[in-house]
C-alpha cells in the first residue's frame, strides 16, 4: 500500500506493507489545477518508481487541488499511467489532514502551508468547510499569502532598509524577477511561498512579526472562527508555516478563544495509522 500526502510544494510518499511503513519517501508536490497529468507522471517516474523496490497494489493519494471530481481524475490518470496494476483513489488533501489529526475524534483540522484551508471534522467524515479561495482570492495563513504580502511591500518600499538590502543580497530578487516567478512561471503559489524561510529568519523584527500575525489573524477571522464549534472543539493544524510559526499561531488563537492541539509538519504519520488502522 503506497499512501500520499501532497501539498502544492511537496509529497510525502508511505510505503506499507502488512502494517509496518517500510519505506519513506519525498518527491515535488502537485495541483492539477496547475499541472497536467503528464507533468505529475514525469515527476513519479524521475523521482519515485525508480526508489521503489516492492510492487504496489493499492494507493491512497491525498491532494491539494483535488476537490472535485475533474481534478482528482486529472491526478488518478497519472497514477494509473505509472501504476497500471494498482488500485488507485484521490481525495483531497483537507480529507488527509483531518483523518491524520483528528483521527476518530472531533476537531477542527487545517492546513497552513504553501495554501491554507480548514475544515470541522466529526470523527469519521468533513462537516463543514469553508471553502479555499487559492493564492489570489485567499489562502490568508498560508506561504504563498504572506510571501505575496512581503514581495509587494519589497517592492513599493514597504519594508525596513535593513531587511530589503538582506533579502536582496540573499536571493538576487528585484521587480522584475519577481514578476516573473509571479506571472511568468509555473506553479506562482510555490514562488511565493519560497520567501517563508526568510521571513521566518527575520521574525524577532516588528515588521516581520506584524506581518505574520496579521496573515494569522485573517485566517482565524476568515476561516475558523466563522465555524461555531471552534470554541468547543480543539483545532489542529498542519503544515510548515503551523509548524514553524507555532509561538505567533498560538498567540493569535489565545486572543480568539480557540484551544490549539496537535500542530504537525506533515499529516503523513497520523494519517499512516489511520490507514494501518
Amino acid at each position: 500500500m503506497l499512501i500520499a500526502e501532497s501539498g502544492s510544494t511537496k509529497t510525502d510518499w508511505r510505503l506499507v506493507e502488512g502494517k509496518v511503513n517500510t519505506e519513506k519517501y519525498v518527491t515535488l508536490g502537485f495541483n492539477p489545477f496547475h499541472q497536467t497529468s503528464e507533468a505529475i507522471s514525469l515527476e513519479i517516474k524521475s523521482n519515485l518508481l525508480s526508489r521503489l523496490e516492492k510492487p504496489v497494489d493499492t494507493i491512497y493519494y491525498y491532494g491539494a487541488g483535488c476537490s472535485s471530481a475533474a481534478m482528482c481524475a486529472v491526478v488518478e490518470k497519472a497514477l494509473k499511467e505509472c501504476f497500471p496494476l494498482a488500485a488507485v483513489t484521490v481525495d483531497h488533501d483537507l480529507l488527509a489532514a483531518a483523518r491524520g489529526l483528528c483521527g476518530h475524534e472531533k476537531g477542527i483540522a487545517a492546513i497552513m502551508g504553501t495554501g491554507s484551508n480548514s475544515c470541522v471534522f466529526d470523527g469519521e467524515k468533513i462537516t463543514a468547510n469553508i471553502p479555499a479561495l487559492g493564492y489570489i482570492l485567499g489562502d490568508e495563513g498560508s506561504g504563498a499569502s504572506i510571501g505575496k504580502q512581503f514581495l509587494a511591500d519589497y517592492i513599493i518600499g514597504i519594508v525596513p532598509a535593513d531587511i530589503a538590502k538582506d533579502f536582496h543580497l540573499k536571493t538576487g530578487l528585484d521587480k522584475e524577477k519577481i514578476f516573473e516567478g509571479v506571472y511568468m512561471q509555473p506553479m506562482p503559489s510555490r514562488f511565493l511561498a519560497s520567501t517563508g524561510k526568510f521571513i521566518f529568519e527575520k521574525l524577532d523584527n516588528p515588521y516581520m512579526y506584524n506581518l505574520v500575525k496579521k496573515s494569522f489573524t485573517d485566517f482565524f477571522d476568515r476561516y475558523i472562527c466563522r465555524y461555531p464549534e471552534h470554541k468547543t472543539y480543539p483545532l489542529h493544524l498542519t503544515g510548515s508555516i503551523a509548524f514553524y510559526y507555532s509561538a505567533v499561531l498560538k498567540q493569535v488563537a489565545s486572543e480568539k478563544g480557540v484551544t490549539v492541539g496537535r500542530i504537525m509538519d506533515s499529516p503523513a504519520e497520523g494519517l499512516l495509522n489511520y490507514h494501518i488502522q
